[in-house]
């Protein structure tokens, strides 16, 4: 019996809903130069916006993965999505730092189950030599949407205002929300035949139901301190670094050091996104060759996670360069690396216990978003006391360092980590 493709449905469904995700997050970076010029905010205080999305988001993460472990992938995946889009279109009503703040604190709040989830999908519904593939796709998402919206938005912003962004993309996420829920399935409830099933199995992942462990702060410890998550957790806080540069100062560099806004310079601010794309898509199809030409998950999860994380650190080259174009260009790598590290999230589900993959995620997506937290306030305190991006992108380089390190020398191999 040829197996059927219904986690390739699945596969539709979490791209598109990680596409809302990140479109959400990042519609404030596009309305920022509109935005603090009608209320009158400093760089400083900015940077006190962007970070406060990830306060909650960071923290709700272990809450966040137990719920998932709980209620399941289809009820908490299609809460959170319709939540966090009612937070996004709230943003619009906002007239001062209080309300945006508290509103990009919902927005944290509401968005945490979603990575989580989506790694307890890729353990759930794909066989290992099909994961790195399968988050190059959803992940791409990400960076798809950034690159080709963005235009749109500031063509947008230019007409209607920076309300109108909230209000567009908050209401495109409820949309699409009730779509999740009628149409996402566990794999023995979605009328995938044995053939898919037996394939999902014979290649790791679990099909059928899964007894999932209590949850106790002395298995969080056991969590923490093992060497695959705890280095894994590290390189992703480097690498999201870079990705959160991205979602929120980016398009103030370019307009504040470089001269560079949307409207004046079209598609070319979109390059870095699209190079990102294609190092999210490169990165699992290099990852899963990897693993059947080497039979090592270990060489095929570091080896392109290590190269990206190096081409993160040479952003730091756009500070000598004086052509708009080359900066474009750096940024371009940097960010296509970025996409490359992604894979971080495939490696996770790899190593995760299969007993706590909700709990796991959510670990270590409170690690990798403390990110969210320190770079938007760095950047935001550099800017304001210096003028200069100068020793922001320097901050953003040296992390690529860093990370590399931790996956050298502290992940060790990638295998599954057992919890008793």
């Amino acid at each position: 019996m040829k197996p059927s493709r219904k986690r390739l449905i699945i596969l539709t469904l979490i791209s598109l809903a990680t596409l809302i995700n990140y479109l959400d997050r990042s519609v404030m970076g596009v309305a920022k130069p509109a935005l603090v010029a009608e209320l009158h905010i400093s760089p400083e205080v900015m940077g006190l916006i962007f970070s406060a999305f990830s306060w909650t988001y960071a923290i709700a993460q272990i809450p966040g993965g137990y719920v998932i472990d709980k209620l399941g992938t289809r009820l908490t995946y299609t809460l959170s999505l319709g939540l966090w889009s009612a937070m996004t279109a709230l943003h619009g009503f906002m007239t001062g730092v209080a309300g945006l703040v508290s509103a990009r604190l919902a927005l944290g709040l509401a968005e945490a189950p979603c990575f989580p989830a989506n790694s307890r999908v890729l353990s759930t519904w794909f066989p290992q030599q099909e994961r790195a593939k399968a988050t190059g796709v959803y992940t791409v998402g990400e960076y798809v949407g950034l690159g080709l919206l963005i235009p749109v938005l500031g063509w947008m912003l230019a007409h209607y205002g920076w309300r109108s962004l909230f209000f567009a993309v908050g209401t495109l996420g409820i949309v699409f929300s009730v779509i999740f829920y009628r149409l996402y399935r566990e794999p023995a409830e979605s009328g995938a035949n044995q053939a898919e099933l037996a394939l999902i199995e014979a290649g790791g992942g679990f099909s059928g139901k899964t007894q999932n462990l209590d949850f106790s702060w002395a298995r969080v410890g056991q969590l923490i301190s093992k060497r695959q998550i705890a280095g894994a957790s590290i390189g992703q806080f480097c690498s999201n670094s870079t990705l959160v540069f991205f979602l929120t100062w980016f398009p103030s560099y370019l307009a504040d050091e470089r001269g560079m806004t949307f409207i004046k310079s079209g598609w070319l601010v979109s390059l870095p996104y699209i190079g990102a794309s294609l190092g999210v898509l490169l990165g699992g199809w290099w990852s899963d060759w990897l693993i059947r030409f080497t039979g090592s998950p270990t060489i095929g999860r570091k080896l392109p996670i290590i190269t990206g994380l190096l081409l993160c650190s040479s952003m730091v080259a756009a500070n000598f360069l004086h052509s708009n174009n080359a900066v474009i260009a750096v940024m371009s790598v940097a960010f296509f690396g970025q996409g490359l590290a992604g894979l971080g999230w495939t490696l996770l589900s790899d190593v995760a216990p299969r007993q706590m993959m909700g709990l796991t995620g959510g670990l270590f997506n409170f690690f990798t978003n403390l990110a969210g937290i320190v770079t938007p306030l760095v950047v935001g305190f550099v800017v304001g006391a210096t003028g200069s991006f100068y020793f922001a992108l320097a901050y953003i380089g040296a992390l690529g360092v860093i990370g590399t390190l931790a996956y050298l020398f502290i992940l060790g191999p990638v295998e599954r980590v057992t919890i008793d």
